[in-house]
């Protein structure tokens, strides 16, 4: 490679343009990240390069996604070898532009950024730092491509595990990252911060320190009230909240926010969500008075609500109207890359082990792939959640004592005194109050009991 000038610089060194001198790239202008091994003083910072390389190396294919040719290393530092991008980062357009997008150009954006996250966290590939400066344009034209470049604190995660350590950029840091319990779900928040900033030019958090920034970030709720919101359309408004929820099991995930009303485009294809395996994995381990309870709530759903259920129903190839194990295996594997193998997402296979034996249709699976979680952040909740009640107890209500409830819900005898004001009196089955926290389930805290 032969060196040319500087293209931008990172915590642990710089990038500059080269030209290929051999191979089957010769002649190409490439971007090489030099990383200095004086800086790598960690065990630590050299396992964070190392699987830089890895998740450059394994997230190969798609549109999005910045392409990586090579790494090597020197005595003195470390060489990344990756298709340069001449189009500067999002950051630069927004400040250009005094901050603010048309609706029309910021939906641009953020299905691309949508797009490759989905890609990212399907391969089970968190990346931990999504902000503007790490969005490159390919070239200086205004329709130009983005990439999603700097993988340097992205790491691997495997189906239920949840990540401790607080990295990220203050302003895009979501709230459970910094109490230290995480998942893909952060990225989510994120998109949502950038998506702020692209309607209205200023961010959502903000203090004159990093203290006072993390502080807004766990207890601020966003401005949706100074100008231009007033102006801004109400489908916008409802995508940036449904992203900046600070209880992660209430945001949407990429997929679902690709076909969410503001996004939404017939002749886009929508990716495989990685949510509805763990769904359908939770919905076969769940009882029988579970499922009829999660059955009584996807008949509740509008064909609005459906919509993206009946598209991820249709990646699986049902076979006359019916999934089984096969289905989910064939998808997860049409889609499987490198990193498939490193964030262990092929396991979800083994959980669904009882689909071997049984074929689901698509009422059933709306049933096993909804989140009462994310259904409560919808405006008509309460609406969903009573007319779900309606067929509930037409079809799944019946007669329960407390200790089976609390059985059900795994409570220690302790805590049965909980779901004493969830059984009607008159015939001593579940009340509308028992159907919908029976639905959400119960975390218990240490000693204090908090109730969803």
């Amino acid at each position: 490679y032969d060196l040319g000038k500087e293209v931008g610089r990172g915590h642990f060194g710089h990038t500059c343009s080269a030209v290929v001198k051999k191979g089957e790239h010769k002649g190409h202008t490439v971007a090489v990240k030099i990383i200095s091994k004086a800086k790598m003083t960690t065990a630590i910072s050299i396992e964070d390069v190392r699987r830089e390389v890895k998740i450059l190396k394994a997230l190969s294919g798609h549109d999005n996604l910045v392409r990586f040719y090579d790494a090597c290393e020197d005595a003195l530092n470390v060489y990344i070898v990756m298709e340069l991008c001449e189009g500067g980062e999002l950051l630069d357009r927004i400040l250009a532009r005094g901050g603010r997008y048309t609706e029309e150009d910021a939906k641009a954006i953020i299905v691309q950024i949508l797009s490759v996250v989905a890609f990212c966290h399907l391969q089970g590939v968190v990346h931990r730092d999504l902000k503007p400066e790490n969005f490159l344009f390919t070239t200086r034209d205004e329709s130009a491509p983005m990439k999603l470049i700097d993988f340097g604190l992205s790491d691997f995660i495997r189906p239920d595990e949840r990540l401790n350590d607080i990295v990220g950029s203050a302003y895009y840091v979501a709230p459970e990252v910094l109490h230290r319990s995480y998942s893909m779900e952060a990225d989510i928040w994120s998109i949502g911060v950038i998506t702020y900033i692209l309607l209205c030019g200023s961010r959502p958090f903000w203090a004159r320190t990093e203290s006072g920034i993390f502080r807004s970030v766990l207890r601020a709720d966003p401005n949706f009230d100074g100008s231009p919101w007033p102006s801004v359309s109400a489908e916008a408004k409802d995508f940036v909240k449904r992203f900046l929820n600070k209880d992660y099991r209430k945001r949407m995930t990429a997929v679902q926010a690709l076909t969410h009303p503001w996004l939404r485009d017939e002749q886009r294809q929508i990716p495989l969500d990685i949510l509805i395996f763990r769904l359908v994995k939770q919905y076969l381990r769940a009882t029988p008075l579970k499922r009829l309870a999660l059955k009584a709530l996807s008949k509740a759903l509008s064909e609005d609500e459906l919509l993206y259920l009946r598209l991820q129903f249709k990646l699986l190839e049902p076979r006359d109207g019916f999934v089984s194990l096969d289905n989910f295996r064939t998808a997860l594997t049409r889609y499987s890359t490198d990193a498939m193998r490193e964030s262990r997402v092929l396991e979800f296979q083994h959980a669904l082990e009882p689909l071997a034996y049984r074929k689901m249709d698509f009422e059933e699976f709306c049933a096993a792939a909804i989140s009462p979680y994310q259904l409560e952040a919808l405006e008509r909740w309460e609406e969903i959640a009573g007319t779900a009640f309606q067929h509930f107890e037409q079809e799944g209500n019946r007669v329960i004592s407390v200790e089976e409830l609390a059985q059900e819900l795994n409570l220690a005898p302790t805590h049965y005194s909980i779901v004493q004001d969830w059984i009607r009196k008159s015939d001593g089955k579940l009340n509308f109050l028992g159907f919908t926290k029976f639905l959400h389930g119960v975390t218990i805290r240490g000693s204090n009991t908090r109730r969803h």
